[in-house]
């Protein structure tokens, strides 16, 4: 199993837990994005710079990710893809995307979006991080590691 996180929109705190949870289960961890970013020097910790575009990022990990590979992201429709390719996806906030619940995610995503282009307007995005959604996130990956063989 690898890890790979689209890093463009993940929150720094989230970046540190798999920084922690990458060198203590050996588990080789991949950051993608499309600008530069520092990582821990560490044999287990990767950064994969990718050009700026739409999807650039996204595109480049469901390329490279293999069966059973996890995927940190807040991208619906990249996790939708990600499970499409027997990965598992994650989360920032620790919710597990599963063949169960990304159609409903998804049609929710779709219907959000409809009404923005439509001109309603949307009031806000999502609440800040909490400690507690910190915390299921850390759980969760600590679920998933432990999994792995």
């Amino acid at each position: 199993m690898k890890i790979w996180v689209d890093a463009d929109a993940c929150p720094v705190v989230i970046k540190e837990i798999l920084f922690r949870a990458a060198e203590r289960t050996q588990t080789f961890t991949t950051l993608v994005a499309n600008h530069a970013m520092r990582v821990p020097p560490s044999k287990y910790i990767s950064r994969l710079q990718v050009s700026s575009g739409f999807d650039i990022a996204d595109n480049e990990i469901v390329k490279r990710i293999e069966p059973n590979d996890l995927v940190i992201t807040g991208d619906i429709p990249l996790a939708a893809e990600v499970i499409e390719k027997g990965a598992q996806a994650l989360n920032p906030r620790g919710e597990l995307y599963t063949t169960e619940n990304i159609r409903s995610r998804l049609n929710v995503r779709d219907f959000m979006e409809t009404m923005r282009s439509s001109g309603v307007e949307m009031a806000g995005g999502p609440p800040p991080l909490s400690q507690a959604d910190r915390q299921n996130f850390a759980n969760n990956l600590d679920r998933i590691l432990a999994k792995k063989s």
